[in-house]
């Protein structure tokens, strides 16, 4: 009968894991999981941690949070990522391709298609640029800086949804975090050190 039953709870653990896994994130599983496969690495696994637990809560606020805003108001995320850089960049709404891709992390490819999707939706148009005939700038409609414009309030609320079990102190916090950990990896010299 013991062995049974201690072959019934093996068999139960190696179906659905230990019980108390359930409560872990999938960082700290993963940890655990290389301790026992890789013991010689346990006290190494920190930074795995760290990063599997960016990665995850990136892609949480990203599919639960940010993502459905944008599509309420019929754009994805690169999208609203173009038409808040140039509503931010002040009147009169407008910078090259190259000041918006720098500005919003995307490739010069990906900035082309959505700048073309956009201007097919009468959000912004191809501008003649100022100072060099040969150049285009991207420029802000009236209907692409109404959308944004009013959708401000509610994006900003679905941020502070997102963010909500952290108070005050700790999102300045973490905040603050990570902002060193991206100048310290952005920081040529940092790397060769």
């Amino acid at each position: 009968m013991t062995t049974q039953s201690t072959s019934s709870k093996a068999s139960r653990e190696h179906l659905f894991g230990d019980p108390e896994d359930l409560l872990l994130d999938r960082a700290e599983r993963a940890r655990r999981q290389w301790q026992k496969e890789l013991p010689e690495f346990q006290d190494k696994l920190a930074p795995m941690v760290l990063l599997g637990r960016l990665n995850e809560a990136a892609q949480v606020m990203s599919r639960d949070y940010l993502a459905p805003a944008y599509a309420e108001i019929g754009l994805k995320t690169g999208e609203f990522d173009v038409l808040a850089t140039l509503v931010r960049s002040g009147p009169p709404y407008k910078l090259t391709p190259t000041e918006l891709y720098r500005t919003t992390m995307m490739s010069s490819g990906g900035m082309t298609a959505r700048v073309d999707k956009l201007e097919k939706a009468g959000l912004v148009e191809r501008c003649p640029h100022p100072d060099d005939r040969r150049a285009l700038t991207v420029c802000l409609t009236e209907k692409g800086l109404d959308l944004i414009k009013s959708q401000m309030g509610d994006y900003i609320a679905t941020q502070h949804r997102a963010v909500e079990g952290l108070s005050t102190e700790e999102q300045k916090q973490l905040s603050d975090l990570l902002e060193k950990l991206i100048r310290s990896v952005s920081d040529p010299l940092s790397r060769t050190r």
